[in-house]
């Protein structure tokens, strides 16, 4: 074999392997997810916690704004509002994150602009998050869907854009997302919503309709994300998740999904209906 040739044939190699890590680390994770999202109460609270916190760090780390004055009140903010949620207390857990996003942006004047909106990016996927579970009939279904929808316009534009290729959906920001892809994982999210659909969790029309713009959105975080990361010359938020990279990396497109899915079901149902207002149309 010629050195010419050696050099696809290890590319592919590595791809391949990547692609064996990243189903492992899938396998392992997502379970592992949803037993805890249907455990609900304390359990589910304190892994949203801690993720926005992770997810607030890396942040930080991707902007170059890594400091104590924009670490402690932030994710000091992020673990007490957690806390407050977890007993219930909404009001008071919208107070510290007010607090907190105060906190940072005082004490973080070099990146003031980037501190305050990644405080505010993780805030809202903590608050967004545990919204759409704390109806304790139709929550854990409401989320399963918005977990399953990301899940997989992420899978599906994944295999649809590696094996279908062609023309490149916005390649200043992400130049390995393409128009296939990204149908791909829209024909996807719909393929998951019908299955709720079939299994009488909701009617079809209005579920085709919230997966799609569920997965649409889901993208724009993805795009959003990259942004960020290419404005500040990133590749990787971090690497704590194997063949995925961050927390960012992975959760950028539920982040966006969520806060979605908060907000409709919010004013369709109310604080303590959110899960309703998306199931029941």
């Amino acid at each position: 074999m010629t050195e010419g040739e050696a050099a696809p044939a290890a590319s592919a190699e590595q791809a391949t392997r990547n692609l064996l890590i990243r189903i492992v680390a899938a396998l392992v994770l997502a379970p592992l997810a949803i037993a805890i999202a249907y455990a609900g109460g304390w359990l589910w609270i304190a892994l949203v916690a801690l993720a926005a916190v992770g997810l607030y760090v890396e942040w930080l780390t991707v902007v170059g704004a890594v400091q104590v004055g924009a670490i402690v009140p932030g994710a000091m903010a992020l673990l007490i509002s957690g806390i407050c949620l977890a007993w219930g207390r909404i009001d008071a857990s919208l107070v510290v994150l007010a607090l907190g996003l105060a906190g940072v942006a005082w004490l973080s004047p070099p990146l003031r602009r980037w501190t305050a909106a990644g405080f505010c990016y993780a805030a809202g996927a903590e608050m967004a998050s545990v919204l759409i579970r704390l109806d304790q009939v139709w929550g854990f279904v409401a989320l399963l869907l918005v977990l399953l929808v990301v899940w997989g316009t992420d899978i599906g534009g994944y295999f649809a854009g590696r094996g279908i290729g062609g023309p490149k959906l916005w390649p200043r920001v992400s130049p390995r997302k393409t128009w296939a892809g990204a149908i791909g994982g829209f024909a996807a999210s719909l393929v998951v919503a019908a299955g709720f659909a079939a299994f009488g969790l909701g009617r079809t029309g209005p579920l085709l309709l919230l997966g799609s713009l569920l997965s649409i959105v889901s993208q724009f975080g993805d795009l959003f994300e990259s942004a960020v990361k290419r404005r500040f010359g990133v590749k990787d938020s971090s690497h704590i998740i194997p063949g995925h990279g961050g927390l960012l990396d992975r959760l950028d497109g539920f982040v966006a999904a969520a806060i979605l899915a908060a907000i409709f079901g919010l004013l369709r149902g109310g604080v303590d209906g959110v899960g309703r207002g998306l199931m029941v149309w």
